[in-house]
């Protein structure tokens, strides 16, 4: 079973205008990891899309209407991380394992994708990116040991985090998508801090391992007009080219960022000053 929505852009000046309620239903993503289905929601930032695949049964990678495509991979790539217990994807007919935090490329043109589960009472729950591809390249599998490293933040500053790059020039080829994990150590809260924006890219956090009866608040919005959204485990949120995007948490947690957009340099992002923001 394959469920989807569709969110249009907004612009910065409306965005100023929305109460707490319009915030969320137009960034915030709450229906992942519903057993049993794949989940999208397609976003008209970059034509980016976020989604879940939580198999009992197999499940089947499938279209969906506004692609107008005979079949998902026709004009895009997909990336996968497994969030939940082990589980295999088959890509054409060839199996990859992925266990918690592992990470699968996949390159456009490959018709038929296949998700499972190894125990129906601790399924795989694989997190799902996807943005338009014009060139087919290879399918590889990145796990978390695999992942280039990152050591950031401090401590002091309470944003002490790993940063594992995962589906990045590099290590894997792609045409616009790129993935990784992001662990903060415990007594760290503070994402992406300081923040930043990339008028040239969009970008979609997805938050994990945040502990029962906590939460993460998600900053947004333009660096001199700042928004928040409180978010809890297993939901995702939509961060324009405009818009910084980092979080502070009621404990540490992880996150998986993607994004996609004009150009695959990781580097390329503009510094907000912690002081200027408003």
């Amino acid at each position: 079973m394959t469920n989807y929505s569709s969110r249009y852009a907004s612009s910065p000046k409306a965005v100023k205008q929305y109460d707490t309620k319009q915030l969320r239903e137009e960034f915030l993503i709450e229906n992942l990891m519903t057993e049993g289905e794949i989940t999208f929601t397609y976003s008209h930032y970059d034509r980016y899309i976020a989604g879940s695949a939580v198999p009992i049964t197999p499940l089947t990678l499938e279209t969906i209407e506004p692609l107008k495509s005979a079949y998902f991979l026709e004009r895009r790539e997909l990336g996968i991380i497994n969030v939940g217990g082990d589980g295999s994807v088959v890509v054409e007919g060839t199996v990859y394992k992925l266990g918690f935090k592992d990470a699968l490329y996949i390159g456009c043109g490959n018709v038929e994708v296949i998700f499972k589960s190894d125990d129906v009472k601790n399924p795989a729950k694989y997190y799902l990116n996807s943005a338009p591809a014009h060139k087919n390249y290879p399918t590889k599998k990145v796990s978390l040991a695999e992942a280039n490293k990152l050591q950031l933040g401090t401590m002091e500053t309470a944003n002490h985090r790993t940063v594992n790059q995962m589906i990045i020039g590099g290590i894997v080829t792609t045409c616009q998508l790129q993935m990784g994990m992001t662990e903060l150590k415990p007594g760290s809260v503070w994402n992406t801090m300081p923040a930043h924006v990339h008028d040239r890219r969009m970008e979609v956090y997805f938050y994990l391992d945040i502990p029962e009866n906590q939460a993460v608040c998600h900053f947004m919005g333009e660096p001199q007009e700042t928004r928040h959204i409180w978010m809890n485990n297993h939901q995702a949120v939509i961060s324009p080219p405009w818009s910084i995007h980092s979080g502070a948490g009621t404990s540490n947690y992880t996150f998986i960022w993607g994004m996609a957009g004009e150009n695959l340099d990781y580097g390329d992002m503009d510094v907000c000053k912690i002081t200027d923001l408003r």
